[in-house]
């Protein structure tokens, strides 16, 4: 049986701004399938050193079988890309000279339609990248206040109409627990009025994406993950972080801004209280993103947005 393999996003951009050479050491901290990570892999060697890291043990299989052509020292682990330094501790690794993070549901859990991530795909209402995590998003969906749901679903979502969706689940719920993802898609079209369903996307779609993120609380590894990946880099090392909504491109943004601000405080001092950064030089001045051509060849791309910093 061949390895199952997808197509990377954003393939020529990544290896330019990270530019991996050989017997350098890299991270992939969502290595999902091992796209991006086999293009890597061509780069470092035999003397260099890949780690690749993600919540999906059944992702980082696959990952293995497709590097397995990679004849320099290759690591996966399992877990959360946030708790990098933990992970080069364990391994004895030094600091990293590039990270890759590749945000968002991977081609495997989307196509996998039992986990529950797709709104096309009769499934348990799951969404959990990590399927030993006991939260689920049927746990969210028939726990949760409505207050709740409607922060989630409009923070999240950016969804207009949350506080519709969310009395709707709410309602829906008191006579049958919503367990399937066509149960609750058909409760999101019965909130949504019939002319915003004609406009935009699948009614669905932004739900589905904001349950997704809070059952897996993807902003809150993101915002450690940027601080922990920047600390953790070698100097000159570079990262680059591929985005697929809004909310994740802003807080990239703002985290590199943020910490390209270098630490004002008297030299000595215990704890940084000026807000300032370890240094680094943030080399996409706007986000970078797909041609027409990838698009066409890859509609999944199309959302993609690659920001790209460099260590001082």
């Amino acid at each position: 049986m061949d390895p199952v393999v997808h197509i990377p996003v954003l393939p020529g951009e990544v290896m330019r701004y990270l530019a991996p050479a050989a017997g350098e050491i890299f991270v992939d901290g969502t290595i999902g399938l091992g796209g991006h990570a086999s293009l890597l892999a061509g780069k470092l060697g035999p003397s260099g050193t890949l780690l690749g890291i993600d919540l999906d043990a059944s992702a980082l299989a696959k990952a293995g079988e497709n590097l397995s052509f990679f004849p320099g020292r290759l690591i996966l682990r399992q877990g959360n890309y946030r708790d990098l330094p933990i992970f080069l501790e364990e391994e004895g690794l030094p600091a990293p000279d590039g990270i890759l993070l590749d945000l968002g549901v991977s081609s495997l859990q989307l196509d996998q339609g039992n986990r529950g991530f797709s709104y096309w795909e009769d499934a348990p209402l799951d969404m959990r990248m990590d399927p030993s995590q006991n939260f689920t998003a049927a746990d969210l969906v028939n726990r949760a206040s409505r207050e709740e749901l409607h922060r989630i679903i409009r923070e999240y979502g950016e969804e207009p109409w949350a506080a519709r969706i969310s009395q709707f689940i709410v309602n829906e719920r008191r006579k049958n627990p919503i367990l399937t993802t066509h149960h609750l898609v058909k409760v999101i079209k019965a909130a949504v009025p019939a002319g915003a369903r004609r406009r935009g996307p699948h009614p669905a779609r932004r739900t589905f994406q904001a349950l997704r993120i809070a059952v897996n609380k993807e902003l809150e590894s993101l915002e450690a993950g940027l601080a922990a990946g920047i600390r953790c880099l070698a100097p000159g090392g570079r990262m680059a972080v591929i985005s697929f909504h809004s909310l994740e491109d802003r807080l990239v943004k703002r985290t590199f801004q943020k910490m390209a601000r270098k630490c004002t405080c008297p030299p000595g001092f215990p704890v940084c209280c000026c807000g300032g950064g370890p240094g680094i030089e943030i080399l996409t001045s706007r986000p970078v993103t797909p041609s027409a051509e990838e698009t066409a060849g890859n509609p999944r791309s199309r959302s993609a947005k690659l920001r790209a910093v460099r260590k001082l």
